[in-house]
């Protein structure tokens, strides 16, 4: 009995020696984690070993003028922990409640950056402790957990962190000898359910077998009992945490199992849309009794390659109750594949291209038609590039071909067999009676005994502006993705523009982001204003939200830049005085040592067009970054603003009215992010011709 309790003291305290500075169980104080002096605090229970941020409590006052002081202010609670110097990767594991309404997310700030790096992020409330992991990749700068929570308006409403541990290695790993299985958990089934196995005790069986960790009776693994099941093909599941970051490597683990006859034991992946992809399946190990496999662990490497977030999920099917059991121990992730055989992962990057440079990867087939790589300068008659708005794209149009009729193919890179990818592009059409025919995207496989298939086709008529397009595709052996423009009749056709073509793997609803919210700093106005806010003490008016064209004719734009049918932030220029101005101002960023980079789309076009001005404003001083005056051109242009702060700052937008109601001003597409701007801006003097170079 002696030795028991000295196994597990040690295991206990092994568990313990792994933790790294930034854990804390909140027992009896903070452990260096601090609240943010700007915002509401965090309290430490300490009856309940936990910190927790409440929703405010209205002053006392009657019924009837609590229904009269409309929404409460929101309040947020920002708890940082201490500097944490971490080269090697570590995983981040949060013990946390949501009651009632609001929000968690978790972020990491790293010094000298005047924006935080989101890791994490719930608003879906809870009636007990949730666990969630996050990997914190290697960091060769000191940085600072910082986690916000927002509790919500209604009564009894909060948000509480119980632990927060982090330790050496991938949040994959676990040997499922701490309570917190590493965030792993069973999907309950009514008859077939992992359990935990080992610890000394005895569960269902006498003949546990020992774990793989320590070899003995007191070490823990994940085990599956057939006992239970009563239909055929019960199913049980042990779900990882989700993956937050790309991952690219081996997975390993242990396994036993007896009766594989009655069983099958799979491996699989599954996304944030529920689609599950097969890794690995078990197969005959010549063992039928699990007395057999006793003490004999079968090891198991396989490549996991999941460039957006996943689960692994350990799955297991019985036929009966006699179906056996599975066991799983010693899950562990590395970021080198299993062996030098593995196929590298494949860079879909080889198949983005902006045209700005060239054709890229991409080939014409010799046929009757072709795509010409063109240019428009920026004009009050027509639309230039999707890139910067006075760049390059690709054109075919009917008056450009010496034949009444055409087919132009553009051909793509060969992309690998099996695989799912994400193709984006924007198309723009002007002048086709019929457009079934005017762009068409096909699959066309390496072997040329296969037929090509149709993935998309064109089913909106983009009115002259770019219109971004999304399709998810999969290869079922390596293959190409072909652009087809198809004209009959020079009568029935016009031109169809071609531009900003990229390649992801995945499903296109995954690869749109990691995280539901953007960026910091990020703005693409189609869920709103990102945190960016309306200034009400200094301006006249306020930027409107829009999609589709301005009220005004002859100024603004006909559609916003991110997809031609989203929503963009533009200046109404209708009720307002010459002279009058909007202002947007930015979030309060932190100055950093190094530049930051300031990236947007800003459309002026109008005969009467103002003037649009982005401002630094820090400590009650206003400063000018970069301005244009005047009617631009009718296409969205890219601006690009570099600047340097080093203390607190905002950064303003604004729109100032000309002289007439033609002087609409827009913006869409806002990136602030560190660093220097790595591309300059387009300087282009606006013309009155509309020629294609």
């Amino acid at each position: 009995m002696l030795l028991f309790y000295l196994l597990t003291f040690a295991a206990t305290i092994q568990a313990q020696n792994q933790l790294l500075p930034g854990s804390c169980n909140f027992e009896s104080n903070t452990c260096g984690y601090t609240s943010d002096a700007d915002f509401t605090s965090w309290e430490l229970h300490k009856d309940g070993r936990f910190v927790a941020v409440d929703a405010a409590i209205p002053e006392d006052q009657d019924d009837e003028k609590s229904a009269d002081t409309g929404p409460q202010k929101e309040t947020i609670g920002i708890l940082l922990s201490p500097a944490l110097e971490q080269g090697e990767w570590s995983c981040l594991r949060l013990v946390y409640q949501i009651s009632g309404s609001g929000s968690l997310t978790v972020l990491q700030r790293t010094e000298g950056k005047s924006f935080d790096k989101p890791l994490w992020s719930s608003q879906e409330p809870s009636d007990s402790w949730v666990i969630s992991s996050m990997d914190l990749q290697n960091n060769t700068e000191p940085y600072r957990v910082v986690v916000e929570g927002k509790p919500g308006g209604s009564p009894g409403s909060s948000v509480a962190v119980f632990e927060i541990h982090i330790s050496p290695g991938y949040c994959l790993d676990c040997d499922f000898e701490e309570s917190h299985l590493c965030g792993y958990s069973n999907q309950w089934n009514a008859n077939v359910n992992w359990f935990v196995g080992g610890g000394g005790g005895q569960l269902l069986h006498n003949d546990m077998p020992n774990d793989h960790t320590y070899n003995n009776k007191t070490g823990h693994f994940m085990y599956v009992d057939s006992i239970y099941a009563k239909t055929f093909k019960e199913v049980a599941k042990l779900m990882s945490p989700m993956t937050m970051v790309p991952m690219y490597g081996c997975l390993s683990f242990q396994y036993q199992r007896s009766e594989e006859r009655g069983n099958l034991f799979s491996v699989f992946t599954r996304d944030r849309l529920g689609q599950y992809q097969e890794m690995w399946r078990a197969g005959p190990e010549n063992q039928s009794e699990w007395s057999r496999t006793l003490g004999e662990w079968i090891p198991v490497q396989v490549d996991l390659k999941a460039p957006y977030s996943v689960q692994v999920v350990f799955e297991v099917a019985f036929n009966s109750p006699r179906g056996g059991r599975v066991a799983v121990d010693d899950i562990s992730f590395s970021p080198e594949f299993c062996s030098t055989d593995s196929e590298p992962t494949f860079d879909p990057s080889i198949a983005n291209c902006d045209f700005e440079s060239g054709f890229c990867h991409y080939s014409q087939d010799q046929g009757m038609g072709s795509w010409r790589r063109v240019s428009v300068k920026p004009n009050i008659f027509r639309n230039g590039d999707h890139t910067t708005g006075a760049g390059s794209f690709l054109l075919v149009h009917s008056q450009l071909n010496p034949n009444s009729g055409y087919v132009t193919r553009l051909v793509g890179p060969t992309l690998p067999g099996n695989m799912k990818f994400c193709l984006r592009f924007f198309f723009s059409l002007r002048g086709f009676n019929q457009t079934d025919r005017a762009l068409g995207v096909y699959l066309q496989p390496q072997q040329k005994s296969s037929s090509q298939e149709k993935i998309w086709t064109q089913g909106e008529k983009s009115r002259g502006i770019w219109i971004g397009a999304d399709v998810t595709f999969q290869t079922l052996q390596p293959s190409k993705v072909v652009f087809v423009s198809t004209c009959r009749s020079f009568w029935d056709c016009g031109s169809v523009a071609l531009d900003d073509i990229s390649v992801s793997l995945g499903d296109c609803e995954l690869t749109a982001g990691m995280l539901s919210s953007p960026l910091p700093g990020h703005c693409d106005f189609e869920k709103g204003l990102c945190g960016y806010t309306q200034d009400k003490k200094n301006d006249d008016a306020d930027w409107e939200l829009r999609r589709g064209p301005t009220p005004t004719s002859y100024t603004g734009p006909r559609g916003d830049h991110t997809t031609g049918l989203g929503y963009y932030l533009h200046m109404e220029a209708s009720p307002l005085l010459h002279g009058q101005r909007v202002q947007l101002l930015s979030s309060i960023l932190r100055g950093s040592r190094g530049p930051q980079c300031l990236r947007f789309f800003y459309q002026m076009y109008g005969s009467g067009t103002g003037q649009l001005n982005i401002l630094l404003s820090k400590d009650g001083e206003v400063a000018l970054l970069w301005q244009r005056t005047g009617e631009q051109s009718m296409a969205w242009l890219r601006a690009t603003v570099e600047y340097q702060s080093d203390s607190q700052h905002q950064i303003v937008f604004e729109a100032i009215r000309g002289s007439s109601v033609r002087s609409d001003i827009a913006i869409d597409d806002i990136v602030l992010e560190s660093g220097p701007c790595t591309e300059m801006e387009i300087k282009a003097t606006v013309g009155t011709s509309n020629e294609i170079e």
